[in-house]
Order: C-alpha cells, then sequence, then structure tokens
C-alpha cells in the first residue's frame, strides 16, 4: 500500500507567492527573485510531504500563475496576438506567461489577456487555452524537467503532474470556425510523447496524468480520444507508471472506457462521489493488477476526515482486491485547501472547540499516511492514539450545542412559495422603476467595489488589532466614502456605489457578521493568480442578528442626490465561496443564508434605497458536473436567490452579478432568477457571452461588461464603444447598461479612474448615436 498526493497548496504559508508576484508586476523586485520565491515554496512543500511520510510526492502541480496556462506554455500553444511580444520584445517566458494572463500594455504594445473561467465547480479561476484550425503544437516551455530536476536534486524522486492532453482540449475554446478542439488530439499527443520521453531519460518512474474532464458526460469521440492517447502512451512508455486522476464526480458513462485504458493506477474521488468503489469492484477490475487510488481525504473541504468512516471503505477494497494494489490519497489537489492549521494560533479568532474539527493541507497530508497506517498495521501505537483523538473530535461535533438553531430551522420549514416571488412580473416593474429612477438611456454603474489601497487594509488591520478605536476607524472610512461619491458625480457615473472600503472580502465580510460562521487566520485559498481568498467557515447554522450594509450604504447615499447601489452578496455565492457545513444538504443551509439576505434587502429599502444588487457569480459554478443532475441544484439554488430578493416593493430594483461563466445551457434559470438587471463579464470573450441571451430573448435589463478588470490595461473609449456596438446588435439598446466586468477592488485607483472616464465617455457617445 502506498500513499500519495495530487498537488499541493502553492501560494505559500504566508502568501508569499502572491507578495513576490506582485512586487515584480510594480517592478520592486527583479525576475530572479520572484523566481527564488518559488523555489523556496516548491522545496518547502516536498519537505513537508517527505516528512509527513507520502511515497509519492508530486511536482509540476506549482505554478506562477495557473496550470492550464503551463500547460499552453509547455505546448506552445500561444495565440497569434502575442506572437510580437515573443519575437519582437522577446519577452522571457515568466513576462510572456504574465502578458496572456493579465495582458500587456506598455512600449507601444497593446495586448488584451486570455478569458479566464472557473475550473469546474470550484471557485478557482483557469486561463482559456485558445485555438485555431490546424492549430500547431511544439514544445515550448520546460517548466516540468525543470521542476523535477530541481526535486531530485533535492533528494525527492518526484512524481511529474500533467494535465491530460484530452482535458486540455476540452477546456479550450475554438477560435475559428469549421472544426472541433478535440479534432487536435493528433497534432498535440506527439508533443505529450515527447515530453514523456524527456521526462523518462531524466529518470521519471510515475506521472500522473489529470484527467478531470472524465467526471463529465463525454460524447463517442471524446471517450475514443481518451483511448487512444492512453493506448500511444502505453504503446510508446510500456514501463512508465501512468497515474490517471479524475476527481469532482464519478466517472460515469465513462467507467467503462477508463476501466479498459492501459493504466497502472486508477485515482477515485471517494469524497464527491462514493459509489465509484462499489462500480469498480462489481466489474473485472478486481481481476486484473491494476491499482486503484482512493481519495479520502476531502481536498476541497477542511472538515477533518472520519478515520472510521474512510477504513471501512480501505478494508472493503483490500477484502475485494488486496492491500498491495491500494493507494491512499486526498480526493483532489490540494490547492482547494489552506496551507496548515497550526498556524491558526489565535483563540479569539477560530475557538478550540471548532478548530479541533478542522484539517487544511498539511493536516491532510498527516490523514492520508495515518489512514495508511491504521489499515496495514504500521506504527500502531502512534496511529491508534490518532485514530482515538479522531474519534473524540468528530463525535465532539456531532453532538455540539453550537451548531443547531431551532428559530431558524422553523423559519426555513415555514418559507411559502409566495416568499421566493416579486408582488408583480419585470414588465410592471420595469414601468415603476424607470418612473422613479429616471435613468439614461445606456445608464452607468460600477459593479461594487472600488480600489483598496495599502493606506486602506492597514486602517482595517490596525481596527481589529486595536490600534484604531471605532469612532476613529469610522471617520477614515466617511473619507474614502465621501472623495469615491464626489469623484463619480464628477465623472458622470448615473448609479453610483459606496466602494465598499470597510470590507475586506465580498463573503468573508458577511460571514463576519452572521450567527453560524467561524474564520480562520491565515485559512487564504488561490482564486486566480496572486488574488487569494480566506473562505469563511459554515459551521452551523445561519441568520443575522443585527443590519450589515445599511449604515454605509446610507451615510453614502446621504452625500448625493443621485442613486447610490446597496452592495450584497447572494445566498448561493456565500455558500459556494464558504467551507460549508457537511453534516446537512447543501440546500439547506443555502436557504438559511436566503432568509438572512432577505432581511438586509428589506432593511435597506427602508432606508431609501431603490437599487440594491445581490451578486451571484457562483451561480453557475454550483452546477453539478453531469447535466443529469443540474435541475435539482437550480432548483434550490433560483429558490434560494428569489426568496433573498423578493421582500421588496415593484419599484425597487434589483441588481445581479455574474462572471466568468457560459450561460447558454442556463440561460432559462438564470431568467427564472427574475433580478431587473444582471450584470455579466464579456470583455473577455469580446461579448460572445451575450449570444446566448440574445437567443433567448432575454426580457429583463443586462450590463455587459464593457472593461476587464482582471488585467491592469486601461480600455479606450472606442474600445468600449466597439463592444457596446456588439451588443446592441443583439440586444435592445433600451436594455443595456455600460458597466465593467467585476469589482474594482483589486486594481489601482490611477488606471482604474482613467478607465471609468473613458467609460462614461463611451456610453455619451452611444447616446448620441441613439438621437
Amino acid at each position: 500500500m502506498q500513499t500519495h498526493n495530487l498537488g499541493y497548496p502553492r501560494i505559500g504559508s504566508q502568501r508569499e507567492l502572491k507578495k513576490a508576484s506582485e512586487q515584480y508586476w510594480s517592478g520592486k523586485i527583479p525576475v530572479q527573485q520572484l523566481l527564488q520565491t518559488g523555489s523556496t515554496i516548491r522545496q518547502q512543500n516536498w519537505q513537508i510531504q517527505k516528512n509527513a511520510g507520502i511515497d509519492l510526492i508530486p511536482c509540476n502541480d506549482f505554478s506562477f500563475y495557473d496550470q492550464v496556462l503551463d500547460t499552453s506554455l509547455m505546448v506552445g500553444a500561444i495565440p497569434g496576438r502575442y506572437q510580437s511580444l515573443l519575437h519582437e520584445k522577446k519577452l522571457s517566458e515568466i513576462d510572456l506567461l504574465f502578458a496572456m494572463a493579465r495582458g500587456y500594455q506598455k512600449d507601444d504594445y497593446d495586448v488584451t489577456a486570455m478569458e479566464m473561467t472557473k475550473w469546474f465547480d470550484t471557485n478557482y479561476h483557469y486561463l482559456v487555452p485558445e485555438f485555431v484550425v490546424n492549430q500547431k503544437f511544439t514544445l515550448y516551455s520546460t517548466k516540468v524537467f525543470n521542476e523535477f530536476l530541481e526535486a531530485k536534486e533535492y533528494g525527492i524522486n518526484a512524481k511529474p503532474v500533467l494535465l491530460g492532453p484530452v482535458s486540455y482540449l476540452l477546456l479550450g475554446k475554438e477560435k475559428e470556425a469549421g472544426f472541433h478542439r478535440i479534432s487536435l488530439i493528433e497534432n498535440l499527443l506527439p508533443v505529450y510523447l515527447e515530453i514523456l520521453n524527456k521526462l523518462v531519460e531524466a529518470g521519471v518512474n510515475y506521472i500522473q496524468f489529470d484527467e478531470p474532464c472524465l467526471s463529465l458526460n463525454l460524447n463517442k469521440l471524446e471517450q475514443e480520444a481518451i483511448s487512444t492517447t492512453y493506448q500511444e502512451i502505453s504503446n510508446r512508455f510500456p514501463d512508465l507508471h501512468i497515474i490517471l486522476a479524475s476527481y469532482f464526480e464519478c466517472y460515469g458513462q465513462n467507467l467503462q472506457t477508463v476501466l479498459n485504458l492501459p493504466v497502472e493506477t486508477l485515482h477515485l474521488d471517494l469524497v464527491r462521489c462514493p459509489a465509484k468503489l462499489d462500480d469498480i469492484l462489481q466489474t473485472d477490475f478486481v481481476q486484473s493488477k491494476n491499482k486503484l487510488s482512493l481519495g479520502l481525504v476531502d481536498g476541497r473541504n477542511i472538515w477533518k476526515n472520519d478515520f472510521q468512516q474512510s477504513l471501512s471503505i480501505i478494508n472493503k477494497a483490500i477484502e475485494k482486491i488486496g492491500a498491495e494494489r491500494i493507494w491512499i490519497a486526498p480526493s483532489c489537489s490540494l490547492i482547494h485547501s489552506p496551507c496548515d492549521l497550526d498556524l491558526e494560533t489565535n483563540d479569539t479568532v477560530l475557538t478550540p472547540e471548532i478548530k479541533q474539527w478542522l484539517s487544511f493541507a498539511k493536516q491532510k497530508i498527516d490523514e492520508v499516511v495515518i489512514l495508511k497506517q491504521l489499515a496495514i498495521g504500521e506504527n500502531p501505537t502512534m496511529a491508534n492514539l490518532k485514530f482515538n483523538e479522531n474519534k473524540i473530535a468528530n463525535e465532539s461535533r456531532r453532538t455540539s450545542l453550537l451548531i443547531h438553531n431551532e428559530k431558524v430551522k422553523e423559519r426555513v420549514v415555514s418559507i411559502t412559495e409566495k416568499d421566493a416571488q416579486r408582488k408583480n412580473d419585470f414588465s410592471i416593474r420595469k414601468t415603476k422603476q424607470h418612473e422613479v429612477l429616471q435613468l439614461p438611456i445606456f445608464p452607468t454603474t460600477t459593479i461594487g467595489s472600488f480600489p483598496q489601497t495599502a493606506e486602506v487594509r492597514t486602517w482595517r488591520a490596525k481596527f481589529k488589532k486595536g490600534e484604531l478605536s471605532q469612532e476613529q476607524y469610522d471617520a477614515l472610512i466617511a473619507k474614502e466614502t465621501t472623495e469615491a461619491i464626489k469623484w463619480q458625480e464628477e465623472i458622470g457615473l448615473d448609479v453610483l456605489v459606496h466602494g465598499e472600503f470597510e470590507r475586506n472580502d465580498m463573503v468573508e465580510y458577511f460571514g463576519e457578521q452572521l450567527d453560524g460562521f467561524t474564520f480562520s487566520k491565515n485559512g487564504w485559498v488561490q482564486s486566480y493568480g496572486s488574488r487569494c481568498v480566506k473562505p469563511p467557515i459554515i459551521y452551523g447554522d445561519v441568520s443575522r442578528p443585527l443590519p450589515m450594509t445599511v449604515k454605509w450604504t446610507s451615510y453614502a447615499q446621504s452625500l448625493t442626490k443621485k442613486w447610490v447601489k446597496g452592495m450584497l452578496t447572494g445566498p448561493v455565492t456565500i455558500l459556494q465561496w464558504s467551507f460549508v457545513r457537511n453534516d446537512q444538504p447543501r440546500s439547506e443551509t443555502c436557504t438559511q443564508i436566503a432568509l438572512a439576505i432577505r432581511d438586509e434587502v428589506v432593511d435597506l429599502e427602508k432606508e431609501g434605497i431603490k437599487i440594491i444588487q445581490i451578486d451571484e457569480p457562483a451561480i453557475r459554478e454550483g452546477l453539478p458536473l453531469r447535466d443529469e443532475n443540474w435541475q435539482e441544484y437550480l432548483r434550490w439554488a433560483v429558490r434560494a436567490f428569489r426568496i433573498s430578493a423578493s421582500g421588496v416593493k415593484n419599484d425597487t430594483q434589483i441588481h445581479t452579478h455574474m462572471c466568468y461563466s457560459e450561460f447558454n445551457d442556463i440561460i432559462q434559470n438564470i431568467a427564472d432568477m427574475d433580478a431587473d438587471v444582471i450584470t455579466i463579464e464579456c470583455s473577455r470573450s469580446q461579448m460572445d457571452l451575450l449570444d446566448a441571451f440574445a437567443k433567448f430573448k432575454y426580457p429583463n435589463e443586462i450590463g455587459p461588461g464593457v472593461y476587464d478588470i482582471h488585467s491592469p490595461r486601461v480600455p479606450s473609449k472606442d474600445e468600449m464603444i466597439t463592444l457596446m456596438e456588439k451588443a446592441k446588435g443583439v440586444l435592445p439598446s433600451e436594455n443595456l447598461w455600460v458597466n465593467p466586468d467585476c469589482g474594482l477592488k483589486t486594481r489601482g485607483w490611477d488606471e482604474t479612474k482613467l478607465a471609468l472616464i473613458e467609460m462614461v465617455n463611451a456610453a455619451k457617445a452611444l447616446r448620441l448615436s441613439q438621437q
């Protein structure tokens, strides 16, 4: 029996990668220092896993931005617009990677970033590969070899991790008509074979191919591509031990294809799909010599493993195929987990009672090793001690008085259909809202947050440490809010926002004010690039003891005669972007959150706030990976949003915001949410995402983002007009808003001001063209 890990967090336990990357981007450190930070993080990660006793430690799981983007560089799939940066500007590999991820706007070059979207049903974002007819692939980046040799020099004979070629293609997009990207496997596979050959020559014995697309409903052509790909790899490298990893779901209809593959070890995510093991143990796999990797430790949540339950699964597998054919692992890569629970030393932030229920990446590695020891009787004294500690901690959680609130449960049970419906349909509400709001055609707004400067973050840190009083802190936030309102008025925005300077994160801020939530001090996980989030931990029933946003929204509204939007995070997004309790259905937890947000919406309306935005960027993210399971999720997710939004009058305008999602297949469900205005990301996709809304004849108002906030480049007025003209070509002008594609918290003020001035001027030009 062996232990292995699919991947380890790459941000560093103190977010060293984030800090070094942002310093490099701003020109404060040389590239050598950035690269050294990456090397230090990798070596620390390898040492942690080695110390824990992991048998097969991964390499190439580190990235300076994103593993899919790394793969594009590895196979030379560099879109044409970057070729001048590569050949004329002669950017280094690391700078080319950042240009593809963030755009490049200097030295007379102005190149847009690649499209970004969600990694399956997680809050991690990847850069979408771009493919053209007869796309050529060639080995460009040698990162995978470099990191294997680095590990070897460090004393680790590591297991390289590669995104499988079929999943890589399926995660991309065709940028020309007339072909399907899966047909490119014939061009791509020779490059993968070249890579494998170099790895074998370097001394690689084991290699992990991640094919997460096997968790989707693949068609026959895609299944055939999987079969031919791994048959060719096996033919060329018969002595290479191939580990095939898929996660986040069952293999489903792909199971027989997978079982027929010539791979030595098959990884199963038994957290998300416990039934997968029984399915396989009922097949001819039992008579083979191949191995099963049992993904028993949850790589996506922070609850301590239940050793007793996991051991029963391991023993079932041992009984059928023997211990020597079993590996123990986390369910998926641990990039979705915080780094180390040992860093949580402040009992006032995370109480000892709750902390004993938790496990972060470093602890999950220990759990994998302990499960192996318990299963085979290795190191019995220590393993049994750990088993008893685990049993006590899990029993403590099951019986804790912290978890349940009967009033909350009763309120959920008493919800009626009326609670999930606005008073009238959109056509009536629209008339009422236009009478009250009196906005121009192509109204301009932002998505909510403004740049959070180092100064603003310092105020919050000092306030939390007690170095600023409540009065001092409030005075600073009031000053920043006043300046933001004044500036928005000056440039001519139509609907203003207060800027959210008091907020740390769009989910954490609300979790801090809701019962049933707790927090870590250092529980950061990567969202994209240098962007890290610290998800709240939902441990119990959720309720809202006091108003959460009324104070600062009302203050901002008092400063202006223009409308100020109330800014809230929706129930599905709060659920998706938290670590959620696993002792009740997610739908029930989501409904509890929806009721809390509903209370806040009603209070904002009472204070005269007539436009309220309830952000739901994660609603598509929560979709089950197999479409046969979609409708049940969409039923309760849409209902939760409607519960949160339906307590107001017809003339109160409800907005929602979604970003980096595909909408074609859930457009009816988005319409069912019945928001008066929806804002979406459209700039990176060049308005392609609007096609779904146009074909559906989406009846409500929509703001297609014209300004990519995830890139530091400043778009021109003409660029934004061009995008809006595309939008006008598919949707009625009277239904269109003009806005960025997401919040501006992570941007700098200089670029933000320039971009928003251009955006307002674009809207003015559009209005003139309508006259």
